[in-house]
């Protein structure tokens, strides 16, 4: 099977052929049957013909497996409950017992929630299923599968190599992470304004990290009124945060900047909020870390001197589960369809 990247024209009423593994980029009329809205990517891709095996997940892989569906891919679910109204998914477990009757599957999707240090899953909408990911498991799958995980601990990198399959780590593709920063800034906002005793609108909101994540939450602070510093070591991005007409500084002014923060929210994944700058940081002043594990704040310290700090992680999941469900299965069918032809070239 050959999977392939074309456009397409719809011209006087006619529909292009549907090729199996294609993508097809269309944009029908207002007076077609859905008319894009606006900055939605006019992008549809079929999936007919490919055979995809989802591992547990919670309701943002429920959501995607809906969209993946719907793009006519053939769905075999793991942990998953009934979807009736999808007769293209297929619990596995209907099929026999697990492990031993999975299908021929040619992608593998594990969740975005990953899995713990020993490469269990962490999500599963079936709580009585447990599933890891492990030799036995793996070892099922012809060299070069794709592998999508949102992250992999090193467990689940070590087993991809040993069975050579192709490992994308799906929080790293640069579409999904910005679309995601759009619930993971809401759900940041949201948290100081539940902790906090005053309104964003006037706030003193230091952000530290101008990346995607950090980019998104200053902006919809700085459309709330809050007086916000970006903090970033990138003088390009300091540029960019200049020219949104907000406050910055460097990260060697950390120490100063947070003296008069309100509100502190960190998207570095690394620690820069130590004991130094905590002694330094205003009493009462709250931090939101949306940081990836551990984040980027000495809990301890923050605890000790009496600053109230969250590790916020996984917002999209828990705030906007159903928008985080459509970004995947907005993206992955292009993710996929990239991985497939890598895959039919390496063997070729």
């Amino acid at each position: 099977m050959n999977y392939e990247i074309e456009s397409c024209g719809l011209g006087h009423g006619l529909a292009p052929p549907i090729i199996p593994g294609h993508i097809l980029l269309c944009t029908r009329k207002a007076g077609g049957r859905r008319a894009s809205k606006k900055g939605e990517p006019k992008l549809q891709a079929t999936l007919q013909g490919i055979r995809i095996l989802m591992l547990g997940g919670d309701q943002r892989e429920i959501e995607m497996v809906r969209c993946l569906a719907g793009l006519g891919g053939q769905i075999y679910t793991v942990g998953h409950l009934s979807y009736a109204e999808c007769p293209s998914v297929i619990r596995t477990e209907s099929l026999g017992s697990y492990p031993d009757t999975l299908p021929e599957v040619d992608v593998i999707v594990a969740p975005m929630s990953h899995t713990d240090q020993l490469g269990q899953i962490k999500a599963v909408p079936d709580q009585g299923v447990v599933i890891k990911i492990d030799d036995e498991l793996l070892q099922r799958f012809p060299s070069g599968t794709p592998l999508f995980i949102g992250m992999a601990r090193p467990i689940v990198r070590e087993l991809a190599e040993r069975h050579r399959l192709q490992l994308i780590e799906t929080a790293e593709d640069d579409e999904i992470a910005i679309f995601n920063s759009i619930p993971t800034a809401e759900g940041a906002i949201q948290i100081a304004m539940e902790e906090l005793p005053i309104t964003i609108h006037g706030s003193r909101s230091l952000v530290i990290g101008m990346g995607r994540c950090g980019l998104t939450l200053a902006r919809m602070l700085h459309g709330l009124g809050a007086r916000v510093c970006a903090v970033a070591r990138n003088a390009a991005q300091l540029a960019r945060a200049a020219e949104m007409g907000l406050e910055t500084a460097g990260l060697g002014e950390l120490g100063e900047a947070v003296k008069d923060a309100d509100v502190v929210f960190n998207s570095v994944p690394a620690l820069l909020l130590t004991r130094e700058v905590l002694q330094q940081t205003a009493r009462g002043a709250l931090i939101v870390d949306i940081a990836s594990a551990p984040g980027g704040v000495d809990y301890t310290a923050a605890t000790e001197l009496g600053i109230k700090a969250i590790l916020a992680l996984g917002l999209p999941g828990k705030v906007a589960p159903i928008t985080a469900g459509q970004v995947l299965g907005r993206c992955l069918p292009r993710m996929i369809l990239k991985a497939l032809s890598t895959t039919t070239s390496a063997r070729s």
